[in-house]
């Protein structure tokens, strides 16, 4: 073997592990992100019907319309689909396929945003309300937990953007599919949060 063939063999053993480590450092990220959610799940679980006797309850404001079960529907479809259509821009970098990787990242930021929308448009119907995070402990622990989701949320498009332009101009080649793919597990994991916010928040509040 040439030493040109030797050093390029050593070349692309180092990006492959360099590759992995990347990988593996953010799956070590995403499970002390599990651990702070499991506390803030934790957290709304002990405040959940913490309310004074002039606050206004979540079935109250249900009642009235302020919360919409379509809404929700909505907000968590978009997010779904978003996690879907990323896959699909997974698959097209693995390809090499530049043009499908971007259209699918466009498609998915869109619908990520529609869910922030969807999203901040509730907290500002609860807050006019009365349904502030100082109105009581049931509301605080509320709008941390789902507010820290929507942060991830809106940390993850700005993350993507980022992703979007670097593709755009340097293509899909090794040093970028280790970014996708940590972005990838990212946004994924956001979609399994968001599922669990739905079925201990919003479906808890009506018991």
């Amino acid at each position: 073997m040439s030493e040109n063939s030797t050093m390029t063999a050593n070349s692309g053993h180092h990006e492959h592990e360099h590759e992995n480590h990347s990988v593996f450092g953010f799956w070590l990220y995403l499970m002390s992100d599990c651990v702070i959610f499991g506390c803030l799940f934790a957290s709304y679980a002990v405040l959940h019907g913490q309310f004074f006797n002039d606050n206004i309850t979540f079935k109250a404001l249900m009642s009235k319309g302020v919360i919409e079960w379509q809404t929700v529907a909505y907000e968590t479809a978009l997010l779904l689909l978003s996690s879907l259509t990323f896959g699909f821009a997974m698959l097209s970098a693995h390809k090499g396929n530049k043009s499908g990787t971007l259209l699918w990242m466009v498609v998915s930021a869109v619908l990520g945003a529609g869910f922030l929308g969807l999203e901040i448009n509730e907290f500002m119907h609860l807050i006019a309300h009365g349904a502030t995070p100082e109105s009581c402990a049931h509301w605080s622990a509320f709008f941390t937990l789902v507010g820290t989701h929507g942060l991830h949320v809106t940390l993850g498009l700005i993350w993507m953007i980022v992703l979007m332009v670097q593709v755009a101009t340097k293509g899909v080649n090794s040093k970028m599919m280790p970014r996708l793919t940590c972005l990838s597990l990212f946004w994924h994991f956001l979609d399994i949060i968001w599922i669990c916010v739905f079925s201990f928040v919003y479906l808890l509040s009506m018991v």
